[in-house]
């Protein structure tokens, strides 16, 4: 069990043993906490002095509500979700004894009513009715009282499994080590990688110690470790891959218009004639806004690769009437929703 799972957080209503004496949590405002004694006297004592405090212990709370995942719930397909949803409604009925999507004034089933059927009757029935057994009923009822509707989800749908699957670490610890090795080699095929691996795993661990699948699963495994390293493909794109530093940022969100713009540019399959008769090919930038997948400016020219050609989309994307509120709303979004700080700090001269 983690350290934190046991520390208890402070609340009005909350009972707590300071001073040798029991208090009640009255309030709380800012760094100050109201305290009232078994007595009935109030006192104002700061947090960070109550929580130092020798003998301080909070004796009487209410853990505090685990919230849905309903990020992870709009991502289940249709059909596991509302499985789901039509276990809260039988699981309801059972501890209330009406369906949550209940008319006022109706009546509970006689077999689900509280005033004449015990929770076990009504759990009984619940199973006879759906036609499974009874620990599935109360298992559905336990799940569902401590995740809520998330536990009435089918796991099987929600479960992560890695890409080689059951495969033996070992053999797949010889197998990346044999793809990381391939790097600066000449192009093989997949049989040799095998033959090498199968050689790396009895060298390592002896002779029938790691149990080595079929041919076909071989290749599977192989498939998956190798995807994106083009072990049997191009040497030279092998060995860029391989030279290509990683990433240096982290990601990032963005969950208001003008939080965060991206700007890019990319080379076009369009040749124009520029002024002085050449032919060149055109590159086009491009201002995207990460939260509303706004377009919010784009220029195309021939250098747009250079470091000072991005500035171009500058003037563009921070107008003043990107939002609205010297000219027309460009993109529709409302006042209130755009970053402020980005939208009207530069106005074209």
């Amino acid at each position: 069990m983690k350290a934190n799972e046991n520390r208890s957080v402070l609340r009005p209503g909350d009972w707590i043993t300071y001073a040798d004496g029991d208090h009640q949590v009255v309030a709380l405002s800012g760094t100050s906490v109201r305290l009232r004694s078994e007595d009935g006297s109030e006192s104002v004592v700061l947090a960070s002095y109550l929580m130092a405090s020798p003998g301080f212990s909070v004796t009487g709370t209410e853990p505090l509500l685990a919230l849905e995942p309903f990020g992870l719930l709009a991502t289940l397909p249709d059909s596991v979700r509302m499985a789901a949803i039509e276990w809260e409604q039988h699981v309801l009925e059972v501890d209330t004894g009406l369906p949550p999507d209940a008319a006022p004034g109706t009546s509970p089933r006689p077999e689900y009513d509280p005033a004449s059927c015990s929770l076990l009757q009504r759990a009984e029935a619940k199973a006879t009715e759906l036609g499974v057994s009874l620990r599935t009923v109360q298992g559905k009822r336990s799940r569902y009282a401590q995740q809520g509707l998330w536990g009435l989800v089918d796991q099987r749908m929600v479960r992560l499994s890695g890409v080689t699957g059951r495969a033996d670490a070992r053999l797949v610890a010889a197998i990346q080590e044999a793809l990381e090795a391939e790097t600066h080699s000449s192009t093989g095929t997949r049989s040799r990688l095998i033959r090498r691996v199968i050689k790396m795993v009895e060298a390592t661990h002896g002779e029938g110690v790691v149990s080595l699948p079929s041919k076909n699963t071989f290749y599977k495994l192989i498939g998956a470790l190798s995807t994106g390293r083009h072990t049997f493909g191009s040497s030279v794109t092998r060995r860029q891959m391989a030279n290509r530093p990683q990433g240096p940022f982290a990601p990032t969100f963005a969950a208001r218009p003008g939080e965060q713009v991206q700007i890019d540019s990319t080379p076009l399959d369009v040749m124009v004639v520029l002024d002085s008769g050449l032919t060149a090919r055109a590159d086009l930038t491009i201002a995207v806004d990460v939260a509303t997948r706004t377009i919010c400016a784009l220029s195309s020219g021939r250098w747009a690769r250079k470091p000072w050609m991005p500035r171009s989309c500058w003037p563009e994307c921070w107008s003043r009437n990107l939002c609205g509120r010297a000219g027309p709303n460009r993109f529709g979004w409302p006042p209130r929703a755009c970053r402020t700080d980005v939208c009207w700090r530069w106005t074209p001269g």
